[in-house]
Order: C-alpha cells, then structure tokens, then sequence
C-alpha cells in the first residue's frame, strides 16, 4: 500500500473510528480533500467467521483485533487500576469492530446541569444537537421503537423498526409491573430488515467481539464511503506529533509507517478522532518551543476530567427456562430512574414499598434486563473434556436457568481523573505511553449501590436466587473514555470551543468523546457520531 502523504489535502483526520470515518465521509461527499491517518491496520472482512470462531474456542488466542504488545502499552498509576486495553480496537472501524451497538441519546438534562448534583451544564443543549442524533441515527443505522416515555423529544421515526423483547424480557415484564418499573425497547445500532446495502440481524450472538453477518454498524462502512468520494486512508500510521508554522496553525500531523520512516501531512485543516485517551496523548506529545506543555492546552486541561460509566449488576437461577444467550445483545431496558434515581419503588398492588425515596445527590442510573446471563452452551461444550449423553446431560444441568440485570452509572467530572504521560514506559516508537489515573468518589459509590438495590427488588420479586452482585466494592469501566478535551466556552476553563474547534489553535477540531462536559450514563457512540457530523459542518464552514 502506498502510504506516502498527499500532496494536497483539504482535511487530515487522524482516526477512523466512528467520528473519524464520519467526519471523513461528509466532507469528502462535499468535494472536499480528505486524507485520514489510523494507527492500527484495516481488518478483512470476510475473516469475521474465522475471528468469531477464535473468540468463542477456549484457550488464550490473543485479541481477534490484534490488540497487545509494545505497540499498545499504557500505565495506570490511580487509585483504581484501569484496564484500557480490553477496551478498545486501533484499526479501521475502530471500537465499533467489537462494541454492542446500543445507542441512545443524552436526554436534556445531561446537557443544562438540572440533574439534582453539582455537575457543569455543556455549552450547548439537547436541542442544538437534535437534529445532528437524528442524522448520526440514519448514517449508522438504527433500530428501535418509540415506546420510552422517559426518552428526549424527537423528530420522525428510527430508520429501522426495533427488535422485539426476548424470552426473558418477558419474564423480568411480570416483576416490573408489580413493582410500577416501566420497561422499554432498546436503539441498536443492527440491522432489524436490510438497509444500506448490509442484511439484517442473522443471530450469530458473537456481537462482542466480532459481528461476522455486518448487520452491526462498524465505522468501516463510512470509511469505504469517504473512499469511495476520494478520500484517502492510510492505514498503519501512528500520528507522532502535530506540527505548528510561525502563525499558530496546525502545519502537519507527523506519522510513522511499518518501516518506520516518517512522513509529514499537511492540510488546511485538522481534525483529531482518535478517542477519550490517544487524542490527549497526542496533544501533550505535540509540545514545542511555542507549546511547551502540549498543543491546544494552554487551558492546562488536556487529560483531565477523565470519565467512564461503572456496571451495576445482579443475577441468578429462576426456577423455570430462561432462554439465555439466544440473543447477543439488549433488547429491553429502564430510563425510568435516569432523571429521578432517588425516587421510591412500591408494589402496585398494595402500595408497600419496597425501595425508600432518597434526596442524596445520584447519578443518572439506566438499568438493563440481560439476554447473556449464565454459562454459554457453544463455550461449555467446547471447553468440557465430556463426550455423547454425558456431555448433554452436564450441557442441561448447567444452563438454561441463569438470569440477570446490568446497568451503568456515569462517573461525576473530577479533575484528578486524568489521561497524563508516562515517560518511563514507551511504545513501539519510542513514544512515552498513556498513563490513566483513575478514582471513583462518594457519589459514583453511592449510586452504583442504588441501581444494586433496585436490581435486587426487581430479581427478588421475580423470585430468583440472587447468587451475584457487581456494586461498589468490585464494579469495572463500561470502557466508555470522556471527558479529557472539555467543551466550553471560557478558555481557561476548557480545550474546545461549542464547533469542537480548539481555543488556542484555529485549525485544529477534536471530533471525540473527549469533548464530553459530563458523563451521563447513556452509552455514548450516538453523541460521539453526532458531534462529529457537527464538527464536520464546521469545519466544512471554515474551509
């Protein structure tokens, strides 16, 4: 592959993950010179079968999306370790290859600061994005129904009907209702019929990691269409550095290729997708005699107010089939206790009530009613040393009654939280890595054991034998990386303007989770795809 620069070029994108490819896309569909820079390689597609296989064999075949080694290697120096490598993918299509595909929108009180807390309202509102999740909802493909009457306003229909609720959403239905809880569908991402030239949902049930039919939006999709308007992507090109000229502007991005010769990008303008940890790296690791302490930072926050979403769950046996694992993905959950999660649960019936009202501050909850809970039956089997009936009969006992709920809870903004460098580790380039440092706090505590207490209500009025909970003591990252480039309007109190243009210099655009003011507690790819169509009519502006 020829991975020399362009010799002109409107836009470099260093990243093809969704905001990237998005972003890629829509200005090279306007005629526009794109070239985009990904570190990681471009994955073929028709290996998917092969990679699910890999993943779902037991033993330790290493990441199906090559993920590991020197290349990737981070620190995490906090008060709770943070295992960013399981979380993310480097290569076309970024973390899309492998994530679950739930998207759903912030609702307006994310954006205006109302939630009953302390956290900073963004520098736009709900309605500044709507039309832009409504566009993000028809680029990527969405399936859903309008049946959340806790969901934000919106205009027209999903693109696609939604998925109906599986077996056990049935079964977590009769609780709910005793118990005056509301279900509803979830958005996905999946094809529910075909659209845009890819088939629908056929059921393999690997979404996490790999969707081999490509029913699944991946950011590869937009990617062959920017190519297809002329775009250029170059794979396997680490950007080192960006470069600045005499005036302030981003001059190049400075990128390595296999061989491990530089080259120079230049472009008019420049817009970084590389995601909550690599685009701050890459800012602080473009210092010079005129930004000593990294680019667009004069702000001194880049890295900080580093954010994730913590899992809350719970779950069992019931005494009756569950079906699990016949789905891979969610196709019910709860927004009711997202801008009231202190509000009490009683039983309808009786009015008793089971769960008391609380007035300390809590954030955003959203609770999931899970189709994977318990053993796999492919993974039993494969992995089991037993043969004919005596491999069925251990195949019965050990599934088919497992049952559970998840949820997320969003991480408050805390300026410690922080993406830095670690000088002392380097990656394959002699780069110094990542390192995240990382806490929680009372009140991410305090509503983690909130969504465990609605949880429990909910399994034990099913009547499972509750044998798990995941809460504060033992919880884990949603891999959802926020918060390390803020939006806002003060300079001094944030890296990127309400275009997603940085402050201190006026070509360079952050098209990224990285811009998030506060983390909510919605999984954040269709905010993510929806700022970068927004960055992209900006940029599009100033060009």
């Amino acid at each position: 592959m020829d991975r020399e620069p362009s010799e002109r070029a409107d836009v470099c994108v260093v990243g093809a993950g969704p905001a990237g490819a998005l972003v890629a896309s829509q200005l090279a569909s306007d005629g526009r010179d794109v070239v985009v820079l990904e570190a990681g390689p471009r994955f073929d597609r028709s290996k998917r079968e092969q990679q699910m296989e890999q993943a779902i064999r037991p033993g330790d075949h290493g990441s199906v999306w090559e993920m590991g080694g020197d290349r990737d290697a981070f620190s995490a120096s906090g008060e709770r370790y943070y295992p960013l490598n399981i979380s993310r993918v480097k290569g076309v299509g970024g973390s899309t290859l492998h994530w679950q595909g739930m998207v759903m929108r912030l609702h307006p009180s994310d954006f205006d600061g109302s939630h009953d807390t302390d956290d900073p309202a963004w520098p736009i509102s709900y309605d500044d994005l709507r039309p832009y999740y409504a566009d993000a909802e028809r680029a990527m493909g969405v399936a859903g129904d309008a049946d959340n009457p806790f969901a934000p306003p919106r205009d027209g229909e999903y693109p696609m009907h939604g998925f109906p609720p599986s077996y056990s959403d049935s079964l977590f239905a009769e609780a709910c209702e005793r118990l005056g809880i509301t279900m509803h569908s979830v958005p996905n991402a999946r094809n529910s019929e075909p659209y845009d030239g890819r088939g629908p949902c056929v059921g393999y049930g690997t979404c996490q990691p790999v969707c081999p039919s490509g029913a699944k939006y991946d950011a590869s999709v937009h990617i062959e269409d920017a190519e297809t308007e002329g775009a250029r992507v170059i794979d396997r090109a680490p950007v080192q550095r960006l470069v600045t000229d005499a005036d302030g502007r981003v001059e190049a991005a400075v990128y390595a290729t296999p061989d491990g010769t530089e080259h120079r990008q230049t472009a008019r303008e420049f817009v970084i997708a590389a995601g909550g940890v690599e685009t701050p790296r890459l800012l602080l690791l473009s210092t010079s005699e005129d930004h000593p302490e990294g680019l667009a930072n004069s702000s001194g926050l880049v890295g900080h107010y580093f954010m994730d979403h913590l899992f809350a769950g719970a779950g069992g046996t019931l005494d009756r089939e569950t079906r699990q694992n016949h789905v891979g993905f969610l196709t019910s959950e709860c927004h009711q206790f997202y801008d009231d999660p202190g509000q009490a649960v009683e039983r309808v019936a009786d009015g008793e009530t089971v769960i008391g009202a609380t007035d300390e501050a809590l954030s955003p909850l959203k609770l999931e009613f899970l189709n994977y809970a318990g053993p796999s039956p492919v993974e039993l089997a494969l992995s089991g040393e037993e043969w004919g009936d005596t491999l069925l009969s251990s195949l019965r006992e050990s599934y088919g009654n497992s049952i559970a709920m998840g949820g997320l809870v969003g991480q408050p903004p805390r300026k410690e939280n922080r993406v830095t460098l670690d000088t002392s580790t380097t990656d394959d380039l002699g780069n110094p890595v990542p390192d995240i440092q990382w806490s929680w706090g009372e009140r991410l505590e305090r509503s983690l054991s909130r969504a465990n207490e609605i949880q429990h209500a909910v399994l034990s009025e099913l009547g499972v034998d509750i044998s798990w909970t995941v809460g504060p003591a033992d919880t884990g990252p949603a891999y959802h990386h926020m918060g390390t480039t803020r939006m806002g309007t003060d300079s001094k109190k944030s890296v990127v303007n309400p275009q997603l243009q940085t402050h201190d210099v006026a070509n360079l655009s952050i098209a990224s989770s990285s811009v998030f003011v506060t983390a909510g507690s919605m999984n954040p790819t269709l905010t993510i795809a929806a700022l970068a169509l927004k960055c992209a009519d900006h940029v599009a502006e100033r060009l």
